[in-house]
Parts: structure tokens; sequence; C-alpha cells
């Protein structure tokens, strides 16, 4: 099942925007960069619906709330469409930094229109997708129409949207007026999925019709039949879903990481998941298990650290010697078990280590053994702990032995 992550970046105008990444939950087959609609937020339910359902299939999403729009700070009356679409590129270059670049960028109603407008300065992104968007960003006057001739005179005035108030100025129609979405659109040359309702009373499908002819191919355009403009039916979305993952497969990146080599005996493999800046995948025969660092370190605490990992050898081969010494000498053990811990002490406070200058490492082990045995027996497990393979490869000389493998090209 996917997980949804809170996170915040710096806007275009430098205020702290509020954003969700919906992670997969096994392996991401490359991010995408979700835009709301006018007036809207990243928890309108065709946003969460949609970016869910893309990480349950293999695809992360970064759906943000625009500077003054939800939980993100800054004033909607000092945006305009242009403060928009820099939104969007501060996004892409959030992800770019903590993740990875976005392959996909999708956007519904006007956030349609800002992905058209953003997406050629993010050179990462492969795949373009709409969702009932407008081929005219003026096209958004009409929600306030009324008042467009006090806005004109007065420089501003406060309207009333979707049962909210914002206050809309002559500069937000003086950007919208300057907009020519179709000539970017002409000049996007980047593979183009239009969705569109042929029923929506908000954008009419004849928009659709003419961003697809504008758009270069290789371009498609999907019907959604019965849909609204806010795609509000579970259905919907789920379709929408459905189409987006199988059209942009062919443009995720997923080939150019590192290919995945069954491991031979004896041998672990370790790689980046590419979720997270820290986040690792580790192999071991039919096994995979995760790795991170927790928050604090600059992870997503998406798995154990690697000392954690260090520890827990430990204490499975403390427990399996203890067991297999118990069975042969017959002992009545019922069950046994180790809880250790790491930290670095100063080597002055070791009074029996070689080491007098600086730091060492200290592992902590205690263990815990349930059954009917006497002092004399519990002594002698204990001492049979540190027979424990793993304890005498940590207190022996290790040599450990590093060259490249090439990879292909």
């Amino acid at each position: 099942m996917s997980t949804s992550e809170r996170v915040t970046f710096p806007g275009f105008q430098g205020d702290l925007l509020a954003a969700r990444l919906d992670h997969p939950a096994g392996e991401c087959r490359g991010y995408a960069l979700f835009a709301h609609c006018f007036s809207c937020s990243k928890e309108v339910l065709t946003a969460v619906r949609i970016s869910r359902a893309l990480a349950e299939r293999g695809i992360a999403v970064l759906r943000f709330d625009f500077t003054g729009l939800g939980s993100s700070g800054g004033e909607f009356a000092n945006t305009n469409f242009s403060s928009n679409v820099q939104d969007l590129i501060q996004a892409a270059q959030f992800l770019r930094e903590h993740y990875q670049a976005p392959a996909i960028m999708i956007g519904h109603s006007l956030g349609g229109a800002a992905v058209l407008a953003a997406a050629g300065s993010i050179p990462e992104v492969r795949a373009v997708t709409t969702l009932n968007a407008p081929s005219d960003v003026a096209h958004v006057s009409h929600f306030f129409a009324a008042a467009i001739p006090a806005i004109q005179t007065q420089g501003e005035m406060e309207v009333t949207l979707v049962g909210r108030k914002f206050r809309i100025k002559k500069q937000f129609l003086d950007d919208i007026t300057e907009q020519n979405l179709l000539q970017q659109v002409a000049e996007l040359r980047k593979p183009l999925l239009i969705f569109h309702s042929p029923v929506d009373e908000v954008v009419g499908v004849d928009h659709a019709a003419r961003l697809y002819g504008a758009a270069k191919h290789p371009k498609s355009f999907i019907s959604l039949d019965d849909a609204d403009h806010m795609v509000s039916r579970v259905s919907d979305a789920d379709f929408v879903a459905n189409v987006l993952t199988a059209w942009a497969s062919r443009y995720l990146t997923v080939a150019a990481q590192p290919e995945v080599i069954e491991t031979a005996p004896n041998s672990v493999q370790v790689r980046e998941t590419l979720q997270s800046p820290l986040a690792q995948e580790i192999k071991v025969g039919s096994h995979t298990f995760p790795a991170d660092e927790p928050v604090s370190l600059g992870g997503k605490d998406s798995g154990p650290n690697p000392y954690d990992y260090l520890l827990a050898a430990l204490g499975a081969c403390t427990n399996m010697t203890l067991r297999m010494y118990a069975q042969h000498k017959g002992l009545p053990v019922q069950r046994i078990s180790a809880e250790l811990k790491h930290d670095k002490i100063h080597a002055k406070d070791c009074a029996y280590c070689a080491t007098k200058t600086g730091k060492i490492d200290r592992i902590e082990r205690t263990i815990t053994i349930e059954g009917d045995l006497n002092e004399e027996q519990r002594a002698r497990l204990l001492e049979i702990a540190d027979r424990c393979p793993v304890h005498r490869t940590l207190h022996s000389e290790v040599l450990i032995e590093t060259r490249s493998k090439p990879t292909a090209t």
C-alpha cells in the first residue's frame, strides 16, 4: 500500500509551500508532478485520488498548494498564472534535489494549462498530461466575470469562488490576458495526453480540440465519457490513473536504473531505490530488505539504518549460536533473545581497551535466556555468546577489498 509524506519547499515568491508526496510501497518507476485546479488545493479529491492511484501503480506523485492556497504561505492576491508556473518549476527543483526530477507532469483544469506552460522549462519532463484543461488561460476569468469591470477600475476586488473569498488584483487579469498557451503547446514537443469530458460544463470539450490541434505528435486524446469537470467519481479517477500509467510507462526511465542481478551464494547486493536520497534496497537470495537513515540525518526513515543491520546480524548470530549449543548439550532452554545498542565512547573510559585516545565503538548486548537453568549453565551460555561467528568477525582483523564493476552503456 502506498504512503503519503508531508513535505515543504520554497515557492517562486519565497513563501514556504505545503506539499504531499505519495510514495509507492514497492519499487518506484518514476516521479510525477501534479498541479491542482484554480482556487483548489492539493487535497482536492481529484488530486488525492489520482495521485494515490498512481502511487499504487508504482509512480510517486508530488502535489502541492500553490502560493496563497491551502496550507501554503503567501498571499493569493499577489499571485497570477505566471507565478503558478514558476511555483511548478520550483516544485520540480525540489524533487530534483531531494528525490528524482519529475518525468511526468499532470495538471487538472487551470493546473493543466500551468503544466503545459511549465513543462518546457523542466528538461527531465518526458511527457505531459492534462485533465479538463482550458486552451486559453483567460478562460478562468469567467469564474468572476461580473467583478472584472470593478477590478479594472479599482485595481482589486474581493470575489467569492467555490464558497470562499479571494482577492483578485488587476495584475492577475493583465497576466492571463498576455498568455499565449496554444503557442507554448505548439513549441512544447513533448508527448501529450489530453483527458477531457465531452459533457464538461466548466471547460468545454472544444478546448481539448484546440490543445490537440496545436500539439505536435506524439499526442493522444482520451474522452472521459460522462465525467464531471472535477472528476469526482472514484471510478473516473481510477480510469485516468490506469490509462495514464500505461501511457506513461514508455516515458519512465526505469530501464536506466542499475540492473538487478541475482545474488550469488554468500553475496549481498545493495542498491539505491531512488525513492528518497538515502533509501536502499538490500537483496539476499530471494529476500529483500529496506535500509535508510532517520529524517534527522537526511533520510526518510523508510527502513533500518546500516548500524541497525549490524546489530541485528550480531543478535541473530548470538541467538543461533546459543540455540545450537543448548541443543547439543541438551539444556532446557525455552527461548533466547538479545537486545543490542550501539554508541561511541571515549577510549579513556574503557579500562580494558587497547586504544587509549579518541573514541571507540561500543556495543551493549543484553541476553535473556528463558528456561530452568542453574547459574553455572547460564554463565557458560554467556561465554558461548562470545564465540558467535559474527562476534568473532567484529573482533578480528577484516580485509575489505573494493573494486568498480563496469555498467552497461
